[in-house]
């Protein structure tokens, strides 16, 4: 074989970390004879006594600079071991008590079981009043006291303050578990959310309408611009459609007729076009409709449209794969906790308890310090699990599953939080339905009011509160401290901006792992213990 040929092979080989892979049939001629001459050389070097051994400049499957991304196998490794934990506990709890599991956490999945789905069923279905409701909306004329801009959505509004504070007093009312009201907040969170962007959303379209069914008679109707959203081909937005000030040029040049007639058509371009899907299938008021409003229900997305992608058909083995894992998941946390975190909690409210106590050997600050540390230290590894297993369930299986019975096209649920190397990065991509409805209906809906520094601010001040709210109804204490935690993290993400530490990707991350885990024990030994 002629050696430039050999050098030319070489050259061409992949310097960067990957894995050998079987061409496939239709391969370029090309392609298919870069890889006979491969194997001819590696057969030839099979046959010396030392065979040649190729040395390049090449980097370590987990160098940040390599090209290789395919980790299932850590994934497949990971599933494995806690296999292996479950298999252990069991084992154990066989060995002392003579049953594979405890009941403690099992038990508390049955307690009045049919109250909760009973009152899940009717929280439900109690939001859908806004269908109603919007169609009376439209139905009002132009300025009249019941349309949106009037009364419509100071109805909306108090209706859903109200909706929320029933809701959430229901458990507390019925005294149910605190896994039964976990489930019940959370999905009143969901469907609240839901429903707040139904409402507005729908409540802005009945104003377009509003507006183009008034441009039948221009001489009276309003000619502010529409304004446009932000697209990937205009990631600004804009305050009115790009070729409207071009009809206005034109029209100013005619001569004869009415000047403002082209004008006048653009606007009507305009507000049709924000009154149709971006799809192009369904233009509003058609979406106003029992099935649309349950398909939104369903779908696994909290900010409503009226038209969405959808796939062609279930893809039933995906399906049933994502309910086991659910299932699985759920297994798993019981077992997690069971074994791992309710045992440290209760061996650490029985030390601190005031009735085992005497006046003789008092709890010193030190040594009520030095339990509540020893608890976080046993918490760590447990509830790193629980959090994986959480975003597992929730972003990977639940809304995957939901998305495969709705054919909702769209399953970016999360982007890879698990590189985030500050907290603004993290909440844009662990929770991608959360931050779009925050960024929608929270960010931007304020900025244009108070700016950009405070609409953020107003962001995660609402996000804190909802999660203060969930651990408020988890331990029935009201402390603030995940309020204060979470607010925090605006400080620390302005720090993480200055020269001294933006760009560091490793040590924001390291950082980013250490206050997360750390964070989610430190959190719930506060709310339990103190």
């Amino acid at each position: 074989m002629p050696a430039a040929f050999l050098a030319q092979v070489l050259v061409l080989t992949p310097r960067a970390s990957g894995q050998s892979t079987p061409i496939p049939s239709d391969a370029p001629p090309s392609v298919v004879s870069l890889s006979t001459v491969r194997k001819q050389i590696r057969a030839e070097q099979r046959r010396r006594l030392f065979p040649t051994i190729e040395f390049a400049n090449r980097v370590s499957h987990f160098d940040p600079n390599s090209d290789y991304r395919d980790f299932h196998g850590f994934f497949n490794l990971f599933w494995i071991g806690l296999a292996i934990m479950a298999i252990t506990s069991m084992l154990r709890n066989i060995k002392d008590t003579g049953y594979p599991m405890r009941v403690q956490i099992w038990g508390l999945f049955t307690v009045k079981l049919w109250h909760l789905a009973i009152a899940d069923f009717a929280m439900v279905a109690s939001s859908a009043v806004s269908l109603p409701l919007h169609r009376l909306f439209r139905a009002a004329p132009a300025g009249g006291a019941l349309t949106w801009a009037k009364g419509g959505m100071a109805i909306m509004s108090i209706y859903q303050v109200l909706w929320l504070a029933f809701w959430i007093a229901v458990p507390f009312l019925l005294e149910w578990t605190w896994t039964a009201q976990v489930f019940m907040l959370l999905h009143t969170m969901v469907v609240l959310m839901k429903m707040h962007s139904y409402n507005f959303y729908n409540g802005h379209l009945s104003e377009t309408e509003k507006r183009l069914r008034s441009l039948d008679n221009p001489r009276t109707a309003s000619r502010a611009p529409v304004a446009l959203y932000p697209t990937p081909e205009n990631p600004m937005g804009a305050i009115a459609s790009p070729k409207r000030a071009e009809a206005r040029g034109k029209g100013a040049k005619l001569a004869l007729g009415a000047p403002e007639d082209d004008e006048i058509a653009q606007l009507r371009e305009d507000l049709a076009r924000e009154l149709t899907s971006p799809i192009g299938n369904i233009t509003y008021p058609s979406n106003l409709t029992w099935a649309n409003y349950l398909d939104f229900l369903c779908c696994p997305t909290l900010c409503y449209e009226i038209e969405y992608p959808r796939t062609d058909a279930i893809d039933w083995q995906n399906l049933l794969s994502k309910i086991a894992a659910t299932f699985g998941c759920i297994f798993l946390l019981t077992i997690i906790s069971e074994e791992f975190i309710l045992p440290a909690l209760v061996d650490a409210s029985l030390r601190l308890s005031p009735e085992l106590l005497t006046a003789d050997a008092p709890l010193t600050t030190l040594e009520a310090l030095l339990v509540l540390a020893e608890t976080i230290s046993w918490l760590l590894f447990p509830f790193m699990l629980t959090f994986l297993l959480v975003f597992l369930v929730i972003f990977e299986y639940v809304l995957g599953a939901f998305a495969e019975i709705t054919h909702f096209a769209d399953r970016h649920f999360y982007s890879d939080w698990w590189n985030s190397t500050d907290w603004m990065e993290f909440s844009r991509e662990w929770n991608v339905p959360v931050y779009s409805f925050l960024r929608r209906h929270v960010y931007s809906a304020s900025r244009p009011h108070i700016g950009k520094s405070y609409a953020t601010v107003i962001t995660f001040l609402i996000s804190a509160v909802g999660h203060e709210i969930v651990m408020a109804c988890i331990t029935k204490k009201l402390r603030g401290y995940g309020f204060i935690c979470q607010m925090l993290q605006l400080p620390i993400v302005m720090l993480q901006q200055t020269r001294w530490i933006k760009g560091k990707h490793t040590l924001n991350n390291v950082c980013f792992w250490c206050s997360m885990v750390l964070g989610l024990s430190l959190i719930c030994s506060l709310y339990v213990l103190v």
